[in-house]
């Protein structure tokens, strides 16, 4: 049998296929272009051409699969209503169906701990606190009504849960790094309160630790919060992940009700001049203030260990950017 990933040519499936292939198990990824399907074929997956939006096609791609990961999405700031929903929301509603009829056992949903932000802090989480009645922008709303999706479809003999990993990093990062990095050297870049405040993170090794035991392990309906464990200083941490890029973060920093308030007024100007803001209240809420969330159920009920460390991980990055024979 075999393995459906979505996503595959992204950072997380990237490091799934890899592993996958490491054990030999089977694995089919969506690919809507010809570079990512080479992409997949390199790490011995096999691609599916279509895109998220394909259910004809998709629905013949899960011919023989077992399970569906599901890891692609929109992960943006900013964006029209309608992309997020389109690509957050309706077409893991359709996968949900589709892979039902496919006979499809198990699936696996990354989700985040977005799907809490509301504004405010969100601190020492675990899966019993309940979604928000109104969310800090589209990337939050549309991944919780997802997940919600996916916790709602399991039974009969349909396992579906999510995973939510805070703060997703490692080596080969397309999204998080390079684009902290670009806003560094554009000047964009200022620490909210300094940066002093505690997040929780999650390697994207540790990530895919968490899916291969959820594939054999995860209980339906259930979300499980993965992390690389205690929370770390959210300055420090993204200092020393930048520098392994080569990238000095500046001092500059404003003050946690000045950045709210630049981030309402950029949105309004946004949506009038349908420019992209350079402040976001979804930016302000993930990485503006404290994000900790827990994890001692995934480490309970799937025997997650996450057992790459901060330290191995920010080492591997520093090696991969370091010039030749250096």
């Amino acid at each position: 049998m075999t393995l459906f990933v979505t996503g595959g040519s992204g950072f997380v499936g990237r490091a799934l296929l890899a592993e996958l292939a490491k054990r030999g198990r089977p694995a089919r990824a969506l690919a809507r272009s010809e570079g990512a399907a080479e992409i997949v074929r390199g790490l011995g997956a096999e691609p599916a051409r279509a895109s998220l939006d394909d259910g004809a096609a998709i629905a013949r791609a899960l011919e023989g699969c077992d399970a569906i990961v599901h890891s692609a999405a929109k992960v943006d700031e900013w964006g029209p209503r309608d992309e997020f929903y389109r690509t957050n929301v309706e077409a893991t509603k359709r996968l949900l169906e589709l892979g039902r009829a496919a006979g499809v056992r198990r699936f696996v949903h990354i989700s985040t701990e977005a799907v809490l932000a509301d504004g405010a802090p969100i601190v020492d989480a675990d899966e019993t606190r309940p979604y928000p009645a109104r969310f800090a922008g589209l990337y939050p709303e549309t991944k919780a009504e997802a997940e919600r999706a996916v916790l709602a479809a399991s039974g009969g003999g349909f396992e579906a849960l999510a995973l939510r990993p805070r703060f997703v990093w490692g080596l080969g990062d397309t999204t998080l790094v390079p684009k902290l990095a670009e806003a560094m050297r554009r000047g964009r870049f200022a620490w909210v309160d300094g940066g002093h405040f505690l997040t929780s993170t999650c390697h994207v090794g540790n990530l895919v630790e968490a899916v291969c035991l959820a594939l054999e392990r995860g209980a339906g309906g259930q979300a499980y919060f993965v992390t690389d464990g205690p929370p770390v200083e959210f300055r420090a941490f993204v200092t020393s992940l930048l520098r392994t890029q080569g990238v000095e973060p500046p001092a500059r920093s404003v003050p946690r009700a000045l950045a709210r308030a630049a981030a309402a007024l950029a949105e309004g100007a946004a949506a009038l001049t349908g420019r992209r803001p350079p402040f976001t209240r979804t930016g302000v809420a993930l990485a503006g203030q404290r994000v900790t969330v827990v994890d001692r159920k995934a480490r309970r009920e799937l025997g997650y260990e996450g057992t790459i460390t901060r330290d191995e991980g920010l080492a591997q990055m520093a090696a991969a950017s370091a010039p030749a024979g250096a």
